[in-house]
């Protein structure tokens, strides 16, 4: 039998990783997201490339809002060394050494660092294999995943009103809008944008952080009067308590997580199913490797899987439609409709607001992530020294 060799897809194991090479952006936002903790005008984030000795290039992100050139400086300084010449197969590996380069409780700019790489090396992993991503992880397989839409910014009724109609002129079928203080204001809005939105549209609220206990037992008063599907960090990450006894004060299912760095810090109310929903960000959670940990042990606990996106890059995005299409107990993905540079200019996938239909996003069938960088764009978004 005769015909051509067909050269079999290559083994991440067997390339070796050459350079680590961190990209400090900011962007100044389209319009500025507004929340309980203030007014954001311009953020940033750390796009990161890992290359190989095979040709095979990856991209990561890490969510670093502020300061870049310090996660920039961190990434070349404390974790490349750990990276060069060993093979980009070895994820978990890698991921265990980088977390030794900091002694101390996992957490801060560390794990976010990591999570660039992390999610770089598995963009490597797919490429050398010609498989995207979500199928080197197995599980579900789905072809498209179910999206939200964020957000409705804390503004004036009127603004909250005309942010409430252009998302839903968009064709999204779940909104979030964002509270804050005064509660009796908070409570007013919740019924405003109920009312707005009719009742086959879902709703749920992020406040940020914004309250305490007895405060958060009153909005989530309002959200249950209203129909509202999740109530989304309602007190700080560290009130584990507060969390508790929320839990059996409020009749709206909670949800959290964005704050949390390591299946460690998401164990307890996970555990005791004080959430219902964990909402880990892939760039602040040490990437693909520890956010899928944190799902896996939320599926244990029959606690469902929501990732969060905040105000990222397409990286960031894209890398959470993976996990989305593998993961059983994914419940639905924030897809920001903001259409910031880091979304629309840095790779050739347009962002998920532009490409969702009816509340539904296709999952990029190409290897890896499935995305191509725009190295003008990154040029061009490069933070000033």
């Amino acid at each position: 039998m005769t015909g051509a060799h067909i050269a079999p897809p290559l083994s991440a194991h067997d390339i070796r990783i050459t350079d680590v090479i961190a990209h400090p952006l900011t962007q100044r936002l389209p319009q500025p997201t507004i929340t309980s903790w203030g007014q954001y005008n311009e953020v940033s984030i750390v796009l990161v490339e890992v290359r190989t000795d095979a040709g095979i290039t990856g991209i990561g992100e890490s969510l670093a809002r502020f300061a870049p050139r310090a996660y920039a400086n961190l990434i070349e300084t404390a974790l490349r060394p750990r990276l060069l010449g060993q093979p980009a197969g070895s994820i978990a590996a890698h991921w265990h050494s980088m977390r030794r380069a900091l002694s101390g409780r996992a957490g801060g700019m560390l794990l976010e660092a990591m999570a660039g790489i992390d999610i770089a090396l598995w963009d490597i992993h797919g490429k050398a294999a010609g498989m995207p991503i979500a199928a080197l992880l197995g599980g579900i397989g789905r072809t498209e995943i179910d999206v939200y839409a964020a957000a409705v910014n804390w503004r004036a009724d009127a603004e909250m009103e005309s942010e409430l109609d252009a998302l839903l002129e968009q064709g999204f079928s779940r909104i979030k809008v964002k509270v804050a203080r005064p509660v009796a204001d908070a409570c007013r809005r919740i019924e405003l944008m109920r009312k707005r939105a009719g009742d086959r549209t879902g709703l749920c609220v992020d406040a940020n952080w914004a309250y305490g206990l007895d405060e958060a037992v009153e909005v989530g008063s309002a959200l249950a009067a209203n129909g509202y599907f999740w109530f989304e960090e309602p007190l700080e990450p560290e009130n584990e308590q507060g969390y508790e006894e929320l839990r059996k004060r409020c009749d709206v299912p909670l949800a959290a997580g964005e704050s949390n760095y390591t299946l460690d810090q998401a164990k307890r109310l996970v555990t005791n199913r004080t959430l219902s929903i964990l909402q880990p960000d892939v760039a602040r959670s040490g990437g693909i490797t520890e956010t899928r940990r944190m799902a896996d042990f939320a599926f244990a606990h029959d606690v469902e899987y929501a990732p969060h996106i905040g105000m990222s890059g397409i990286v960031c995005e894209t890398a959470s439609v993976h996990l989305s299409a593998a993961l059983p107990n994914f419940r639905v993905m924030e897809c920001e409709g903001d259409r910031s540079p880091f979304k629309t200019q840095l790779a050739d996938l347009a962002p998920g607001c532009l490409r969702q239909r009816n509340g539904r996003l296709d999952v990029p069938t190409r290897p890896g992530l499935g995305l191509t960088i725009n190295w003008d764009a990154v040029n061009r978004l490069r933070s000033p020294k």
